[in-house]
């Protein structure tokens, strides 16, 4: 399936692999509403592709992304002849729009790699965190840029951010909205690992990308339903669930396929 988006850059070559890149680097990857129309998009129709297997994201230029364009925010906060009620109903909707965009890439059934450089700022934070795995390069930085503009975060970084690091850091940075340097971010858990520059960082993430598309795509693709699953529900629950999950995929073909290719002594070919 080829992509072509204005906002973003797609590169599928990479066999299994979609690499996913913010394209607005003269804005720092800031996000207007066409930009988060296509990243809904792009991960709905990503998660539908056979041929792909893992998706990094990424940006253009000196920066992961800037957070939402600042055009857009005075659009959704500007007056207008819709008043009262109807209006609060109207910007809530629109918030609401703008979270499901975040959310597309939790839902993605493929796991989804950030790959870092440079400034991760207010949404960027929010689709960082909705990311499987987040690596950077030194140069990074992360920030709650929200609490700056007079506003509260509400695209899923105070909703996801206290699964990935301690509640108390989450709130200092929550309320200060001071940067937090790729350094930091390694040792707090934010990030997986630190790479040096952005070269390294890319090379690194692809390797990672790979190994994971090596594997089952049945079993990546269910392992990630599972930990979301288990992470929002009770430890009771999450077994529970895992056991009819896999009573009804466990005897699929891949695993015959891992059978036969360690019988005969070569690496395994999955069609799932």
């Amino acid at each position: 399936m080829k992509y072509a988006y204005k906002t973003l850059r797609v590169n599928t070559e990479t066999p299994y692999i979609a690499s996913i890149s913010f394209n607005r680097p003269e804005k720092a990857n800031a996000l207007h509403m066409e930009a988060w129309e296509e990243l809904k998009e792009i991960f709905i129709n990503l998660s539908e592709d056979d041929a792909i297997r893992v998706v990094i994201l990424s940006g253009e230029g000196k920066h992961f992304c800037s957070g939402i364009d600042l055009s857009l925010l005075q659009e959704l906060t500007q007056s207008s002849s819709i008043q009262g009620g109807h209006q609060n109903e109207l910007l809530r909707k629109k918030i609401v729009a703008l979270q499901t965009a975040v959310t597309s890439i939790e839902n993605c059934n493929k796991p989804v790699i950030a790959a870092i450089s440079g400034g991760c700022i207010g949404a960027g934070l929010d689709i960082a965190t909705a990311c499987d795995m987040r690596y950077a390069s030194e140069d990074a930085y992360f920030s709650i840029r929200e609490i700056d503009m007079g506003m509260v975060a509400d695209l899923g970084t105070l909703q996801r951010l206290p699964k990935i690091i301690s509640e108390g850091l989450v709130r200092e940075l929550a309320y200060t909205g001071r940067n937090v340097p790729a350094e930091e971010a390694e040792k707090t858990g934010l990030v997986n690992k630190v790479y040096s520059d952005k070269d390294e960082l890319t090379t690194a993430v692809h390797s990672i990308a790979k190994a994971i598309a090596e594997k089952s795509p049945l079993a990546i693709r269910g392992t990630k339903h599972i930990l979301n699953y288990s992470r929002d529900h009770s430890v009771a629950d999450g077994l529970n669930y895992v056991a009819t999950w896999n009573a009804a995929t466990l005897l699929s073909a891949d695993l015959k396929e891992i059978f036969v290719s360690k019988q005969k002594g070569r690496s395994p070919k999955f069609n799932s």
